[in-house]
């Protein structure tokens, strides 16, 4: 579809796309075609948050009377017209789901935009970052409702410099004989623990760990590995300690010890009578030579010290994200600052400004590592970008730039990357020609028609060649590995009433829930130990996302003193910074009441032992039984969607809530049209759409929520109902490790929300429980928290996270039950305290979109533009603060509950 184009005048605080360029500032594109007027697009040279790029590249915004101005209801281009106009929309509450303002974004060098699932103030760019912003609609996953203009086409100075990957290698397919290469490395060792090297009389101890990984990929159950555990731990004072035992380490060799102890079950934390962990986060520099006084081994702030190499830096991050520890910022930062223009990472450890080449084996190192840490997608999608070029058609990569040659051991790692970070295709090309490399007695050699093996290249080729890598290799089980993860709780403390019984999980599959639980309750994300915000610099409450974390609380009992500091701050009537209550967000007692957010509540005063009859000053049940309707309501009133919906609840999640929160007050007469109402949303197979009134999708989220809400009714049609619900579920789990499908791919809250339904016929789904909880813990991260789904960046999200704390436990939302007996009230903090938040190429043409820094009129363009209110018929939500708060289709699927 071709653009056209009309010139508007500056805006006042527009930065000029001018001054921005593919690889400096980023760029946002807003499409004012819905009103009759063109794409105009501006730039932020110093880009925080995607709300800030609207309003620093001249775009101004408004919000809705409920949730404030992180929820963008309007926008307009400098003084001009602000669209939709208040006679098209009057935004007090959602607009519908057909005529709101979606969120797409574009990473540097991507030329296809992606439906955002983080919010314009949780969403944190990076240079070369593009947003869209399209008036109209969207489906649940992102599919429909695309910009009409590609990021390229609005990208300052046009595409970035980030290489674009080769054609897909069209290599046969090969498999590594891993038993023959398993033989080999044991026929290596000496006595089965050691490798000394030919005419040396001391063992060589990179190499001996080199043949530990690939006996444990190979096979896991090889009786060498204990050996050669054992033989390193008593011998890690000469490997990773050469200055002496008190000395500092090797990081390099203390990183590659803590990774065998790792994959063996072993504890980095006292392996070899040293604290590994602890020895690697003490040996990060803390400067330079540009200090003036750097310590030795120091060629950069974030070094680790002597690490020497770049693989030594990288396997020094691994190693302590392994270990469940959070990698120094200096320390990841400089393994990110040695990436070079075209995307690969040299193997020296170079200054800025220093010549910089990279090679393919630490490339993939060293984006396994920053993958793993987090925080660092921009790097890693460039990394893999320059793998994908630099490999051959036939799948095997050169060793350094300027080679034509095969190398086995820039093809493993590169494979190891690629299968990892979500290239199958390139890594089983790569495995393709490993295995032909594979001489007869099971080694490999260095290159390409090699005759001798060698044991240095044969690691990470049996780590490729086993599908596996250093992040997640171990002995616990074969083929591709999730990271381990401890046991949650299989125990449920006392409780106000009968305790529901908690399903029985496999040791060690499970996610963390007490670093859940200590991520959610961090000071860094709860404020004042009250509510969560909606955004970072935001003084306003996100009350759906606080209530997801008090349900999160609640389920663990891990921390009922922090729940009763949230339980405590809602029940006084939850005033925020912004002087917002919970009362605001219900509406409890005005013509705006929702009934979904009344039902939340509700619920969580019914869960902890508070009264829902007089929680944050409210009746909540006597506000629910009030907005039962009693029929439908003619546009363009959107108040009740059908008899037995509640008032301004669009979706099933809304309704399974407010359904439960009635059910546990004691008013099953109340509940008996809205019970009938959810349940003549049900398939005939068994799942329920999302949004009401239905539109005809089936999922996941709203299936699970609805099958909790029915089974806690009870009575044959709702057993059957549940029954056929739960029957569904289990046919969507992914057989792609254990996940489920959700609006951004392979789902954490989907998966969470699919465990606490299949839970409740543990017996029959204790299986398919087992694998989403081993998706769940792949999914944690270091901090604790979770990722918002598989194919999404790594970095935890607090939605995301509080329901894959409270799912985990498998516990129905019907049946949550948390005394808070025992525990004190919180310190009331004072509303004047400070809360102190960290933020995290030459210019072209446009090809005919509108800069905001052009000349003409001001924006007069638009002004004579009108649509009718009639053309946007529906009912959703835009809400753009914290992580899901993005449309009511997607908001449903959020922790627990719609984002409401």
């Amino acid at each position: 579809m071709c653009v056209t184009l009309v010139t508007v005048g500056p805006a006042a605080a527009a930065g000029p796309v001018g001054d921005c360029t593919a690889t400096e500032g980023a760029v946002v594109a807003v499409d004012f075609g819905p009103f009759g007027g063109k794409v105009e697009r501006g730039c932020d040279t110093t880009p925080t948050t995607g709300y800030e790029l609207l309003h620093d590249a001249g775009f101004t915004t408004e919000g809705t009377q409920h949730d404030g101005p992180a929820f963008i209801c309007r926008i307009g281009l400098g003084s001009g017209t602000q669209y939709p106009t208040t006679e098209q929309e009057a935004c007090v509450l959602t607009p519908p789901a057909t005529a709101y303002w979606s969120y797409w974004i574009a990473s540097p060098g991507t030329n296809t935009w992606t439906y955002s699932q983080y919010g314009a103030m949780s969403r944190k760019l990076k240079d070369g970052d593009v947003d869209a912003w399209v008036f109209g609609g969207t489906d649940a996953g992102g599919s429909t409702g695309k910009p009409a203009f590609t990021p390229d086409d609005v990208r300052a100075g046009g595409s970035t410099g980030t290489p674009g990957p080769g054609s897909t290698p069209t290599a046969p397919a090969g498999e590594v004989d891993l038993a023959a290469a398993a033989a080999w490395v044991s026929g290596v060792l000496e006595d089965g623990e050691r490798v000394v090297d030919e005419g040396a009389g001391t063992p060589d101890y990179l190499l001996t760990t080199e043949a530990a990984y690939a006996l444990v990929a190979a096979d896991p159950e090889h009786a060498d590995i204990a050996k050669v555990t054992a033989f390193l731990a008593a011998h890690t004072d000469d490997y990773a300690y050469p200055s002496g035992k008190d000395g500092a380490p090797d990081p390099a060799a203390a990183a590659r010890l803590a990774l065998l102890a790792e994959a063996t079950d072993a504890d980095p934390g006292d392996f070899g009578g040293h604290d590994l962990t602890a020895s690697l986060t003490g040996s990060v520099c803390a400067a330079g030579p540009e200090a003036g006084s750097p310590a030795p081994g120091c060629t950069a702030k974030g070094d680790f010290r002597n690490a020497g190499y770049a693989d030594g830096q990288a396997l020094a991050v691994l190693a302590l994200v392994r270990a469940g520890a959070t990698p120094p910022a200096d320390a990841v930062a400089r393994l990110a600052r040695l990436q070079c223009e075209d995307g690969g990472i040299t193997s020296i450890l170079i200054r800025p400004g220093e010549y910089c080449d990279g090679d393919p084996a630490t490339t993939g190192l060293a984006a396994l590592a920053l993958h793993e840490a987090g925080g660092q997608e921009a790097a890693v999608t460039r990394a893999v970008a320059y793998l994908k070029k630099a490999q051959r058609e036939d799948g095997a990569f050169p060793g350094y730039t300027g080679s034509t040659t095969g190398s086995v051991h820039a093809t493993g790692f590169a494979a190891q990357a690629l299968r990892a970070l979500g290239a199958p295709a390139y890594a089983d090309a790569a495995v393709s020609w490993l295995s032909r490399e594979q001489l007869d007695g099971g080694g490999f050699g260095f290159e390409e028609d090699a005759t001798d093996p060698v044991l240095y290249p044969t690691g990470p080729a049996v780590l490729a060649g086993a599908g596996t890598d250093l992040a997640r290799l171990t002995t616990k089980r074969s083929g591709p590995t999730d990271p381990p993860a401890t046991e949650p709780p299989t125990t449920r403390p006392p409780t106000t009433g009968p305790p529901t019984a908690e399903p029985t999980r496999p040791a060690g599959e499970g996610p963390d829930l007490k670093k859940g639980v200590a991520y959610l309750t961090s000071a860094a994300n709860l404020r004042q130990g009250q509510y969560y915000p909606v955004g970072p610099e935001s003084p306003r409450a996100d009350f759906g996302l606080t209530i997801d974390g008090a349900y999160a609380l609640a389920a663990t009992g891990l921390d009922n003193d922090k729940l009763r500091g949230i339980v405590d701050f809602l029940d006084k009537g939850g005033k925020d910074g912004d002087g917002k209550t919970l009362q605001d967000w219900t509406g409890t007692g005005t013509k705006y009441a929702l009934g979904g957010s009344m039902g939340k509540a509700a619920l969580l005063a019914e869960a902890v032992g508070r009264d829902p009859r007089a929680f944050g000053g409210q009746d909540l049940i006597a506000g629910l039984n009030a907005a039962v309707c009693e029929k439908a309501t003619p546009a363009p009133d959107r108040s009740c969607a059908a008899k037995g919906a509640y008032t301004y609840a669009p979706s099933v999640f809304s309704q399974a809530l407010a359904v439960m929160a009635q059910v546990r007050a004691g008013e099953e007469k109340a509940a008996q049209e809205p019970i009938a109402y959810l349940e003549s949303l049900q398939h005939d197979s068994g799942a329920w759409p999302s949004l009401i009134p239905a539109t005809g999708d089936s999922d996941v989220d709203s299936t699970a929520i609805a099958a909790m809400a029915l089974d806690l009714v009870g009575g044959e049609k709702a057993e059957k109902a549940v029954a056929k619900a739960l029957a569904w579920l289990a046919d969507q789990q992914l057989s792609d490790g254990g996940g489920f499908p959700g609006a951004a791919g392979n789902s954490v809250n989907s998966a969470a929300l699919a465990i606490q339904g299949l839970s409740l016929d543990e017996e029959r789904y204790a299986s398919r429980i087992a694998r989403a909880q081993k998706f769940l813990a792949g999914r944690q991260n270091s901090d604790g928290g979770f990722d918002v789904a598989k194919e999404g960046r790594r970095e935890s999200n607090l939605r995301a996270s509080a329901q894959a704390v409270g799912g985990a436990t498998g516990i129905s939302f019907g049946t949550l039950e948390r005394s808070l007996d025992g525990t004190t009230p919180q310190p009331t903090p004072s509303p004047s305290t400070p809360q102190i938040v960290t933020p995290d190429d030459p210019a072209g043409g446009t090809g005919g979109i509108i800069d905001t820094d052009g000349g003409g009129s001001g924006g007069g363009a638009l002004a004579s533009t009108g649509v009718r209110a009639g053309a946007f018929a529906g009912l959703a939500a835009l809400l753009v603060a914290a992580g899901w708060r993005v449309v009511v289709i997607a908001r449903r699927r959020a922790a627990v509950g719609d984002g409401i």
